[in-house]
């Protein structure tokens, strides 16, 4: 009995046949945001699950992010926890590095993709905060076991390219965290489209001011606050318009010696925004 010949395909077009499925896997998922801010970094991923999280935390200072096929990730992110414990209590627990994971991913996603039939269909980050904002290290593994060390901010997953650009023109060193999320936020709504509600976007970050461990995953009320308190901003910096006449009239009070607590000659018209939210 014969066997049928299934043909030849050089090394080169099997590795553009799996890059290409890979990037297919990746591209159906929703984006995910990894940026810093002015205390740490910040993970931001649209999500409606509450039990399957795209951000997690690996180690004291290091969180993970990943894009893709959920069980695959998932190999990996419990691969790097084990990897992290195993290192932290043989030798010491500064010596447990997002670097260190970094390369770990790296060689195990690379070895997969060069010698397994199927690709992982994942894209993922390692981020460690350091003491100092610039100690902090951002960095995006492919599907290839590729590694790439971002600066400031990384996007992964769904429409990567078109989300970077949005959240290019937003991002700033040492953006306040409601200040950030706001722009992460931006950056992965389509332009013209509504933002997710609060209960199906997935918030952490790694915040530099608290002791030992770092990650903290925002949830709830205080996801709330946060995205108010961003509101409140982006409103108070479309009014300066409305501010100018009562700084006008403040100056010329000084001007002609009048005492600090005076009415002042021009006041704008309407109700004062007192600020309280009542």
């Amino acid at each position: 009995m014969s066997i049928p010949f299934g043909g030849y395909a050089s090394p080169e077009q099997i590795m553009r046949d799996r890059a290409e499925y890979a990037r297919k896997g990746i591209a159906r998922g929703r984006s995910v945001v990894v940026m810093q801010y002015a205390d740490g970094i910040l993970f931001v991923a649209p999500n409606p699950s509450k039990a399957l999280h795209k951000i997690s935390e690996i180690y004291d200072r290091i969180g993970f992010a990943a894009v893709g096929r959920y069980n695959e990730f998932e190999s990996l992110r419990l691969a790097g926890i084990r990897y992290a414990d195993i290192n932290g209590y043989t030798f010491n627990r500064s010596d447990v590095t997002g670097r260190g994971l970094a390369n770990l991913y790296a060689q195990h996603l690379g070895m997969i993709f060069t010698e397994s039939i199927k690709s992982f269909e994942v894209e993922i980050v390692v981020a460690e905060v350091g003491d100092a904002p610039e100690d902090d290290q951002i960095y995006r593994i492919t599907f290839d076991g590729s590694v790439f060390d971002e600066q400031g901010m990384a996007v992964i997953g769904g429409q990567a390219d078109a989300v970077g650009g949005r959240l290019k023109e937003r991002y700033s060193e040492g953006l306040p965290l409601p200040q950030a999320l706001d722009a992460a936020l931006a950056a992965l709504t389509e332009p013209g489209g509504e933002r997710p509600p609060v209960t199906q976007i997935e918030v952490a970050v790694l915040d530099r001011g608290r002791e030992h461990r770092k990650f903290l995953r925002l949830t709830g009320p205080r996801l709330e606050k946060l995205l108010e308190a961003a509101k409140e901003g982006q409103e108070g910096a479309q009014q300066p318009a409305e501010q100018a006449p009562v700084e006008q009239a403040q100056s010329e009070q000084d001007q002609a010696g009048q005492a600090p607590g005076a009415t002042p000659p021009i006041a704008p018209e309407g109700d004062i925004d007192t600020g309280s939210g009542e």
